[in-house]
């Protein structure tokens, strides 16, 4: 493995996203163990570890990963969590992106399994929300987002998404739905994936109210 080089505020960037973490758990979107945020920091990721109680975390619950196969670097303590696969397949596609969130945001989790997904993806399209301007996208005015299956393991997830991606490139909106499993937003940075996370989390909540869902959804489910 060739030396991973890591910025020199990696300290500062632990201590970010536990913060971080800790006001999205207190929104009652990271319940219990889930959820985690991750940003770049050099060639290494850091990200938030797998499987501890998100309402107490701290600096010490985050690990820097390597940015091939997400392990930790000589010295860590925690393990990533499971769904690092498919942080790092968002980094490695995308290269301006420098922050991922992985989130149980309720309605958007909500809205993801009334769309289900049609083989390894389906959809969810926004349609005439003026809050959809804050993902950045290039025609608010319809904003097509993802729906990838719930497969076993998250690296499968993982392949599914840099598919994606490497044919959407730059296009693609900022985030994206796993059936079953939480949404995904990204930016430049921790503070604009967070704002994306809003807005789909709100974007979803007012298309549920309206009634209009994405391909394989109805009225009649939500009934």
């Amino acid at each position: 493995m060739k030396p991973v080089v890591i910025g020199e505020d990696v300290e500062l960037q632990r201590a970010h996203l536990a913060a971080a973490y800790r006001g999205l758990y207190r929104r009652g979107w990271m319940p219990g163990t889930s959820g985690n945020i991750s940003v770049r920091s050099g060639d290494a990721v850091v990200i938030t570890a797998g499987g501890l109680s998100k309402g107490t975390m701290s600096h010490h619950d985050v690990v820097v990963v390597e940015p091939e196969q997400g392990l930790p670097l000589l010295g860590e303590s925690e393990w990533p969590p499971a769904e690092t696969a498919i942080h790092l397949a968002v980094y490695r596609q995308l290269p301006s992106c420098g922050a991922v969130v992985h989130a149980h945001a309720p309605h958007s989790m909500a809205l993801a399994n009334l769309a289900g997904a049609a083989g390894p993806m389906g959809q969810v399209t926004f349609t005439d929300w003026e809050l959809a301007k804050g993902l950045g996208v290039a025609d608010p005015r319809l904003v097509t987002v993802p729906v990838f299956a719930n497969r076993p393991e998250a690296p499968r997830i993982a392949e599914d998404v840099s598919a994606y991606l490497d044919e959407s490139g730059a296009d693609a909106p900022p985030a994206l739905f796993i059936e079953r499993h939480g949404v995904t937003t990204w930016g430049r940075d921790l503070e604009e994936a967070r704002k994306r996370l809003e807005c789909i989390e709100e974007l979803s909540r007012l298309t549920l109210l309206v009634g209009t869902y994405g391909a394989g959804a109805t009225k009649e489910a939500v009934r």
